[in-house]
């Protein structure tokens, strides 16, 4: 089983091309984070070490001992977690435009966390926002396609969840748990991402032992969307790994 974890401001539906294009070799589900779409949220605080075990849940509920675990961006974030405190249930890991800790760059949380809640304070929810915020993280060769359905994922998401998302966010370091990480983990990121920039998944891919990093030519952030080919054939990848 297959279980795809989007990011901040995406949904299930963020995964078209890999619910579409992985079917014929495997069971794929794609979950609404917590509070998101059709997902309750978490009965508790939103902290990474509750959507750790939240992704634990879901792979109950679609019925998988075992998953191989992908997510992208906030949703890699969330896999590090998972893959750390459950390595019975991750059976790969492939980790998508993310890092190993908030502020790399030396970004300040409470810089950040205020211009993305702003719009939030002033009455909009995310739909208000989606093309200024996907335009500035889309590559050039994005589709219209594609951007629409990020359009679609991101009107499903209210400002309640977004705002719990954001205060989440900057908690994450996952550092200290990476070494302790068993699953095969591969690290996708495209060269013109300018969010989550091919030294944050270089600095995974030193702290995971036996991990890979791979550079997608032309990509942005929107990494499973702007290069739908190449995230497939690294899914289907370890989906081979595993059946040797």
């Amino acid at each position: 089983m297959v279980l795809l974890l989007h990011g901040l401001g995406g949904s299930r539906v963020s995964w078209a091309p890999q619910l579409s294009g992985l079917g014929a070799v495997a069971s794929v589900a794609a979950w609404d984070l917590p509070g998101y779409g059709a997902s309750p949220p978490l009965d508790g605080p939103t902290t990474f070490a509750a959507l750790a075990d939240a992704v634990a849940v879901f792979a109950d509920e679609v019925g998988a001992d075992e998953v191989h675990l992908v997510g992208i961006s906030m949703g890699g974030m969330i896999a590090q977690y998972a893959a750390a405190a459950h390595p019975d249930r991750v059976a790969s890991l492939t980790l998508l435009a993310t890092s190993p800790k908030f502020g790399l760059d030396g970004t300040r949380p409470d810089e950040w966390r205020a211009a993305r809640l702003a719009p939030l304070d002033a009455g909009q929810e995310p739909i208000d926002f989606a093309d200024r915020v996907l335009m500035a993280l889309a590559g050039p060769s994005i589709t219209n396609e594609a951007m629409q359905g990020q359009r679609e994922a991101m009107a499903r998401i209210t400002g309640a969840a977004l705002r719990r998302s954001i205060d989440c966010l900057v908690t994450h370091d996952s550092r200290p748990i990476l070494p302790s990480v068993r699953a095969h983990t591969v690290c996708l990121v495209g060269d013109l991402d300018d969010e989550t920039p091919v030294a944050y998944s270089q600095a995974i891919v030193d702290l995971v032992p036996g991990s890979t990093l791979e550079v997608v030519a032309g990509a942005g952030h929107l990494l499973n969307v702007e290069a739908p080919d190449a995230v497939n054939l690294a899914i289907r990848r370890q989906l081979e790994r595993s059946h040797r």
